[in-house]
């Protein structure tokens, strides 16, 4: 998904361990996971919704605009 290396990740936690602290931190990246895993199941949702709607279309001739 996001092409980050090492470097980038270990810089990404000490800006997060700056802003948020010490002890707010691990709380704050657990609510960052939920909310990514949410938003990772709502795209994966949307995609075979597409998915589905195209295999539809595609299977009955519809063309939109047609």
């Amino acid at each position: 998904m996001f092409d980050i290396g090492f470097w980038e990740l270990i810089f990404i936690l000490v800006i997060a361990l700056l802003v948020v602290g010490p002890e707010r931190l691990p709380k704050v990246a657990r609510t960052a996971g939920l909310w990514l895993g949410k938003v990772r199941g709502f795209i994966v949702t949307v995609k075979a919704d597409i998915d589905q709607e195209l295999a539809h279309t595609g299977k009955t001739g519809c063309h939109a605009g047609a």
